[in-house]
């Protein structure tokens, strides 16, 4: 059963839609569950100043996704790329055990995101990114686990 939180995220979700101009994008989903996340955001100043996302996937994926949106909107790259799964399913007052892995989804989401940005726009190298932010790159779709 879903709490009150997550079916409030799931019906009325934050931050719907994209960037067209983008720092940084990062798409990830479970190919088995059919799960599919892109998170768009706005770097300024070393700061989140915006983020959105499209989610096509269950009630779940999609209060995940509007979450962590609201979780990392303001936040510097160094707090937001230290959101973790955990932080999401507890702001949305948790998730069905067998749902935990959308929240996988929407943080590995953010990070891959960060990741692009550091990588393309700030033009740091893997060695770099995970040394600085202890960032790895962006896993597999096959790295996700199954419903």
């Amino acid at each position: 059963m879903y709490s009150q939180k997550v079916m409030e995220h799931f019906r009325n979700p934050r931050n719907v839609g994209e960037i067209p101009d983008a720092d940084g994008e990062g798409t990830v989903g479970n190919p088995i569950c059919g799960d599919l996340m892109t998170l768009y955001i706005k770097i300024k100043d070393e700061k989140l100043e915006d983020i959105k996302f499209k989610t096509f996937g269950c009630a779940a994926a999609i209060s995940t996704s509007s979450m962590i949106t609201e979780l990392a909107k303001g936040k510097s790259i160094e707090e937001a790329v230290k959101i973790t799964r955990n932080d999401v399913a507890d702001a949305l007052e948790g998730l069905p055990p067998i749902k935990m892995h959308c929240s996988n989804l929407a943080a590995d989401a953010l990070r891959a995101a960060i990741y692009d940005y550091l990588s393309r726009k700030m033009k740091l190298s893997g060695e770099e990114i995970m040394s600085r932010y202890g960032l790895a790159p962006p896993k597999h779709d096959d790295d996700h686990e199954s419903h």
